[in-house]
């Protein structure tokens, strides 16, 4: 984090990182849900008396599927579930009965069928961010063997990051940011250029890597204020 004259600069490494992280198969014939696609969903059903509201919560754990679909009527059990040639089939249980979705994943939704009743109707659901990284964090980073303390707030709305970073060489802010599938990846502009830093949440830290004009990288850290 030298000072070098400012340019214009765009991180290759970091889009190149983020290409590879967002890099899915829709096709997969594999029997496991991929790991991006767990989590918690919203969306809504078309039913004959007019559009259900629906909440799913899905899990995969080792090819064993579990979590559940919850309306205003009440809460339904995944009792199967597997995935075939891209399609997603979960079978929920529905009082005396079994109710089946058939959902293809796109981008943060899950787009398909309901089938309860004898009825099949269209459902739309799509993935509610996770925000676990809103707030203040002390962070360090590696600068060739020296640590280099740093401070960040960083925003949470959807998936878009904003906000600042503060340490003995100033304020810099966030010009852009993204918080996706428990990735973080921003850029700073400080006054001497660019700075592109992603990370993971790895036991409550931010653990990733940095890269100042393709000219010092390394390796940061970053753990909740208090």
């Amino acid at each position: 984090m030298r000072s070098t004259p400012k340019r214009l600069f765009i991180l290759p490494v970091l889009f190149l990182f983020w290409s590879s992280i967002n890099a899915q198969d829709p096709s997969s014939t594999k029997p496991n849900l991929p790991a991006p696609l767990t989590g918690k969903y919203e969306g809504v059903g078309k039913g004959p008396n007019g559009d259900v509201q629906m909440t799913l919560d899905l899990v995969n754990e080792a090819g064993k599927f579990s979590g559940r679909v919850t309306t205003a009527n009440g809460a339904y059990e995944i009792i199967k579930g597997q995935v075939i040639d891209g399609l997603l089939t979960l079978e929920l249980q529905d009082k005396d009965s079994v109710a089946k979705l058939s959902l293809r994943p796109t981008e943060n939704k899950l787009v398909g069928e309901l089938s309860a009743h004898g009825r099949t109707g269209a459902v739309d659901f799509k993935r509610v961010s996770k925000d676990e990284i809103t707030g203040e964090w002390d962070a360090a980073a590696d600068a060739q063997g020296q640590p280099f303390p740093f401070t960040l707030t960083l925003k949470v709305d959807g998936e878009k990051v904003t906000g600042s970073s503060n340490s003995e060489l100033g304020n810099t802010t966030i010009s852009s940011g993204v918080w996706k599938d428990g990735k973080l990846v921003i850029v700073l502009e400080s006054g001497s250029g660019q700075i592109g830093l992603i990370a993971t949440l790895q036991d409550g830290k931010l653990v990733g890597d940095y890269d100042f004009l393709s000219q010092l990288q390394g390796k940061w850290v970053a753990v909740r204020k208090k």
